[in-house]
C-alpha cells in the first residue's frame, strides 16, 4: 500500500515537473529548456522480474509450506470450536441458564483464544516473507538503482503497482528485460 501511495505520488511529481518546467524554461533560456526535455522515464514489471529472480522460487516454496502448516492449525482450531458449539447446541436444552451461560463465556473465550492465534499465525506468516523476499528485492531494487543512474532516467514506475498507475505505455519504455538480464549476470 505504501509502495503504491509512493510510486502514485512519483508520478505525479514527475509529470508536474514535466508540465511546469518547460514555461519556466521558455523564461529562462536554452539551457533550462534542455533540462526540461531531458525528463527519462521507463518502467518495469515488478512481478515478472521477482518470479524470475534467482532464488524467488526456493523462497517462495518454503514459505508456501510454513503458511500451509499454520493453515492446517488454523482449521484445527476451528474444527474444534465448531464441534463444541454443536455440543453446546444439543445440550443447551438440558442445561440450567447459569450452566448455559458458562457454556457460552467458555465458548467465547475459545473463540478469542482461536483468533487471537489467527492474528499471531498472520503476523509470523508476514515477518517470514518478509525474511525471505527482503534480500531478493534488495538485489533487484539495486539493480533497478543501477539501471537508474546509468541510463539517467529521472523515473522508474512499476506497472504492477497497486492502484493501476500506468494506463498505457510505449514499450520501448520497459526495461523489464534489461533488469532480468542484469540479475542473471550478477549470480
Amino acid at each position: 500500500m505504501q509502495r503504491s501511495m509512493l510510486v502514485s505520488l512519483a508520478a505525479v511529481a514527475a509529470l508536474a515537473f514535466h508540465v511546469a518546467v518547460p514555461s519556466v524554461a521558455r523564461a529562462q533560456g536554452p539551457s533550462a529548456s534542455q533540462a526540461a526535455s531531458a525528463i527519462k522515464i521507463a518502467y518495469i514489471n515488478s512481478r515478472e522480474i521477482l518470479q524470475r529472480t534467482p532464488g524467488y522460487a526456493a523462497a517462495e516454496s518454503t514459505y508456501l509450506k510454513e503458511v500451509d502448516g499454520y493453515r492446517t492449525e488454523v482449521q484445527k482450531l476451528q474444527q474444534a470450536l465448531d464441534s463444541a458449539v454443536q455440543a453446546f447446541d444439543q445440550q443447551s436444552i438440558a442445561l440450567s441458564p447459569a450452566a448455559r451461560a458458562q457454556k457460552q463465556k467458555d465458548l467465547q473465550a475459545m473463540q478469542q483464544r482461536m483468533e487471537a492465534r489467527t492474528n499471531e499465525l498472520q503476523d509470523k506468516a508476514r515477518q517470514r516473507e518478509q525474511e525471505l523476499l527482503q534480500p531478493i528485492q534488495a538485489r533487484v531494487n539495486s539493480v533497478i538503482q543501477g539501471i537508474r543512474a546509468e541510463s539517467n532516467y529521472s523515473l522508474i514506475l512499476d506497472a504492477d503497482a497497486a492502484g493501476g498507475l500506468i494506463a498505457a505505455a510505449d514499450p520501448a519504455l520497459n526495461i523489464t528485460a534489461r533488469v532480468l538480464q542484469r540479475l542473471s549476470q550478477a549470480q
